[in-house]
């Protein structure tokens, strides 16, 4: 399992911009079945991911394909880590 921790480096209205690109590549994630959640940090500085996998380099190519990665308006922070409980019916997702 993987958090992926998205922080902008750029102002909102140049984020803003890649916000389209953004959804549709995150929905592509959801679809291929890599994504359990994702959202906006409070305040609005960045975003937070909940991916699953194994494969840290697998992991980085996809957080480095991310519109707002690749558009120079975010860091991406990764953080593995091996899920050894979860609420009911979250197992499921893993």
């Amino acid at each position: 399992m993987f958090v992926l921790l998205l922080t902008y480096i750029k102002p909102l209205p140049e984020v803003d911009a890649l916000m389209r690109k953004h959804m549709a590549w995150l929905n592509e994630q959801y679809a291929a079945g890599r994504f359990i959640v994702s959202g906006r940090r409070i305040p609005r500085t960045g975003g937070v991911i909940l991916a699953r996998g194994d494969d840290l380099e697998e992991i980085e190519a996809l957080a480095a394909s991310d519109p707002f990665v690749s558009g120079g308006v975010a860091t991406v922070e990764i953080v593995q880590f091996r899920a050894s409980q979860t609420a009911k019916g979250l197992d499921a997702l893993l």
